[in-house]
């Protein structure tokens, strides 16, 4: 186990946010949590990453300090450091020597070995979104929390992205946890897709996909649709569409 949540609640002034909600991440999972907005998603994720505290139930990290690194729904990189400057960033907070050549190797890595230099305003939604990608690799986190990434980007952007960050996982085998709205990119991408109720977020059913990595073609064959006719199905039965 690389982490759980075991019955956890989170409650806000406005009421309840999430739970009661159960959820354990083995080592080299990748798992989808799909619903509807306002359903916990990134709260769940948030308890994940140790950003926020239950109200109530138990949180369980085995990743260690440094161990887990989070992808945003906006890039956040520093407008006035170059790519290669906002990937060594986490290196250079732990004290790293070597955070220059690893963050160039990070920025490889992610196919923007020729955009080193550059600074976040001189980059597409899609590069800014590689360079954030890649600056949550270069620690090789054991725990790899994904919060709607590909949100602000065009349907193409988001299955090359989706195509690298599969890649990129094949090469360190992180756990991952993917926050989306979008059914096809959940399973896509996933080998376990959770699907949560309207708010305050519940389980309202748990799904394995076929196994990684993808084969080319995958998102036309029957295994693909035949699944992401299941998860809708189970978001319209617990009332998220």
């Amino acid at each position: 186990m690389i982490a759980a949540l075991q019955d956890v609640d989170v409650d806000y002034a406005r009421g309840r946010a999430l739970g009661p909600f159960s959820l354990t991440l083995e080592p080299g999972a990748i798992t989808a949590l799909v619903g509807p907005s306002g359903c916990g998603k990134s709260t769940a994720l948030r308890l994940l990453a140790g950003l926020e505290q239950p109200t109530r139930g138990t949180v369980t990290r085995a990743a260690g300090r440094g161990e887990t690194a989070v992808v945003f729904q906006s890039a956040t990189l520093a407008p006035w450091l170059s790519a290669q400057a906002n990937v060594s960033l986490p290196l250079e907070l732990a004290g790293a020597r070597d955070a220059g050549p690893r963050a160039a190797a990070a920025l490889e890595r992610v196919g923007l070995a020729a955009a080193t230099a550059a600074r976040p305003a001189q980059l597409s939604g899609g590069m800014a979104m590689r360079v954030s990608l890649a600056r949550a690799l270069v620690t090789d986190p054991k725990l790899l929390l994904l919060d709607e990434p590909f949100a602000a980007l065009d349907e193409i952007t988001r299955r090359r992205l989706a195509d690298d960050i599969l890649a990129l996982w094949a090469t360190s085998k992180p756990a991952i946890v993917f926050v989306t709205h979008n059914v096809e990119e959940a399973v896509y991408l996933a080998s376990k897709v959770v699907v949560m109720t309207p708010g305050p977020g519940r389980i309202a059913g748990t799904f394995e996909t076929p196994p990684l990595p993808r084969p080319a073609g995958f998102r036309v064959t029957p295994e693909f649709r035949a699944c992401v006719e299941q998860v809708s199905h189970a978001l319209e039965g617990a009332g998220a569409l």
